[in-house]
């Protein structure tokens, strides 16, 4: 972290004068990257709810985490979540059931159930305000290292099964005519969300850490003409507006998480006009 305070103080400025706004600086830079590449694997499978889903479980695995008096609630929440997603992807596998109301189901379940959790016994749901609004500015350089090793994890994954995985969703049959384990990958796939889904929530916010994982792919696809493309823009939307959204919400005064899931929004819009104009 000294050589990032480092290269921060070299670059000056009121904005990166202090070392919170330093570490959350990092996050972002750290985060867009996974929102980005998980962004074209998601919007590819059309599993942009199931995202929300998982993050709804996260809350029930957190408010379970308090009740038992957890130091670290977060570790409830991403275990929560991973059992969430086998679960999700065992009832679909033996479910003639589409997979929005598979999702439908064990998403209002999870938000019922954690809700209940976190006003058992008359408590305050006030102290599970930031994780649904989300605090980047609480990011610690611990924090900043597991996200950054989650990325590794990811882009090795994302090398590994993207081929597979578009194939799955675009031809399921073809894919498995080719030898690609579908259902493997899927949960390989759905697992990984829950983790990143989970970790995120409480710096991104609840209520809008799907945008961040929709958005910048569902633009991406607006202006590209090939795969290679579609990955590179969806990264670099993220990126983007990540950065400028951390910096307004620093002189706005507001949701860093929110406003980054605006400039997503603008960033779909202005590609979207460009998709009309080249058609």
């Amino acid at each position: 972290m000294s050589i990032w305070y480092a290269i921060c103080g070299a670059i000056g400025g009121e904005f990166l004068s202090m070392n919170f706004m330093r570490n959350a600086l990092l996050a972002v830079l750290i985060m867009a990257p996974l929102f980005g590449i998980l962004s074209t694997m998601i919007v590819t499978g059309k599993m942009s709810f199931f995202s929300d889903a998982l993050g709804h479980s996260g809350f029930t695995g957190i408010a379970i985490g308090v009740l038992c008096g957890a130091v670290q609630p977060m570790y409830f929440a991403v275990g929560l979540a991973a059992v969430f997603a086998l679960l999700f992807c065992f009832v679909r596998s033996r479910s003639s059931q589409s997979a929005d109301t598979i999702i439908g189901v064990f998403s209002s379940t999870a938000v019922a159930l954690g809700i209940f959790i976190a006003t058992l016994n008359g408590n305050s749901f006030t102290k599970f305000n930031r994780y649904l609004i989300g605090d980047i500015l609480s990011v610690t350089p611990g924090e900043i290292g597991l996200l950054a090793l989650v990325l590794v994890a990811v882009l090795i994954l994302w090398a590994v099964i993207s081929n597979g995985l578009i194939l799955t969703a675009v031809h399921p049959q073809l894919a498995s005519s080719r030898g690609i384990a579908t259902a493997r990958t899927e949960t390989v796939f759905t697992v990984c969300i829950a983790v990143v889904v989970t970790l995120a929530m409480s710096w991104v916010g609840l209520m809008v850490i799907n945008s961040l994982l929709v958005l910048p792919a569902a633009a991406s696809r607006n202006i590209a003409r090939n795969v290679r493309e579609y990955h590179l823009y969806s990264v670099l939307g993220a990126l983007g507006c990540s950065v400028a959204g951390l910096v307004s919400a620093y002189y706005l005064g507001c949701s860093a998480g929110a406003t980054i899931a605006l400039y997503l929004a603008v960033y779909f819009a202005v590609t979207f006009c460009f998709r009309n104009t080249r058609s």
